[in-house]
């Protein structure tokens, strides 16, 4: 089968930084799927893997967090899913990678594709809205108020692909107040466009503007980008015994201040329940279904913003470029194969 993948990490710039490749096509035993994958999405999380994890000696390393397709064969101990079924997933980090033309994947962590929009528009999904999902419903339960505060929700990085869909769910499943931030014309519109009640600029001091808008001290902050350099800015103007949560990778954090506002801290990895395997593991899976039927519903859209064809190693070298940029807003999602 056709895939892509690499054999030394570095650099994005290098030709063999990703290759079209040949490998076998798996097999898929206990709870796995085997999905004939149609679309793929491309996240940080590749390009971090792709400048730092090397493969076992003598492979190639695939990678690739989001995927949609079909399911072609099931594993024996597969109970929910049925061959013919469209799906949608992000898949695990310690499995190989979705950017081929077979994928196996655990039926646990799947749900079905929505029925109303196109392949490209859903692999743009699954992994942005679990990471955002888990924090704002499991870690920041946001739905349970903070004693005093603003019933508001300041989100960092409103414009990237965790932050576009977490406006969203909060608009769509509260009535909690969305702060977002976003530092460019298009940017900023396209937050707006999204939901976001109001919007901040996070090249400038963000404290002093979140007070400006009158709204009092948030109860709650998701950082998706850049914690470190906004961190005393989120210590000042988040309200006593708030909630704050991140997904990115500080080198370090003194979280100390916090500490005066009894603030709690809340780390999100969606991995995390594939890699263990934890007894909720299966809670992905249902909440891509409720996904699903939400933009079904008409409630969230899409937040693919380039579509990219085919599935190759030179387009998933511009994607990975386009990444680590900085630059993006929304997702970058890639469709199909190609023939033979």
């Amino acid at each position: 089968m056709k895939a892509v993948g690499y054999k030394a990490p570095g650099a994005i710039g290098r030709e063999d930084a990703l290759q079209d490749i040949e490998l076998p096509r798996p097999v898929p035993e206990g709870h796995d799927l085997l999905v004939e994958v149609r679309a793929v999405s491309v996240n940080p999380v590749d390009t971090k893997i792709r400048k730092g994890v090397a493969p076992e000696a003598g492979q190639f390393k695939v990678l690739g967090w989001d995927a949609v397709g079909t399911v072609v064969e099931v594993g024996p101990h597969v109970k929910d899913v049925t061959i013919g079924d469209d799906v949608f997933y992000a898949g695990s980090l310690v499995r190989p990678g979705a950017n081929s033309q077979f994928h196996r994947v655990d039926e646990r962590i799947v749900g079905k594709k929505p029925r109303t929009i196109s392949d490209a528009e859903a692999a743009a999904l699954p992994l942005t809205a679990i990471t955002a999902w888990e924090m704002l419903f499991d870690r920041l339960d946001i739905r349970r108020p903070v004693p005093g505060a603003a019933n508001a929700i300041l989100i960092v990085g409103g414009a990237g692909g965790v932050g576009s869909i977490a406006i969203q769910l909060v608009r769509a499943l509260t009535d909690v107040t969305v702060i977002a931030t976003a530092s460019r014309p298009e940017t900023r519109e396209w937050v707006e466009k999204l939901g976001a009640h109001h919007v901040v600029d996070h090249a400038k001091p963000i404290a002093e503007q979140v007070a400006a808008l009158g709204v009092g001290a948030p109860a709650f902050v998701f950082s998706t980008t850049e914690t470190h350099r906004h961190l005393k800015d989120i210590i000042e103007l988040i309200a006593p015994q708030g909630r704050f949560g991140l997904i990115d990778d500080p080198e370090s954090l003194d979280v100390l201040g916090f500490k005066r506002k009894a603030v709690s801290i809340h780390w999100e990895l969606m991995f995390t329940r594939s890699l263990y395997e934890t007894a909720d593991m299966a809670e992905q899976g249902h909440l891509l279904n409720e996904v699903a039927r939400l933009i079904d519903e008409g409630k969230l859209r899409t937040t693919v913003t380039e579509v990219l064809s085919p599935i190759n190693a030179s387009n998933l070298r511009q994607a990975h470029a386009a990444i680590e940029s900085g630059k993006t807003k929304g997702k970058i999602v890639l469709e199909g194969f190609g023939e033979g």
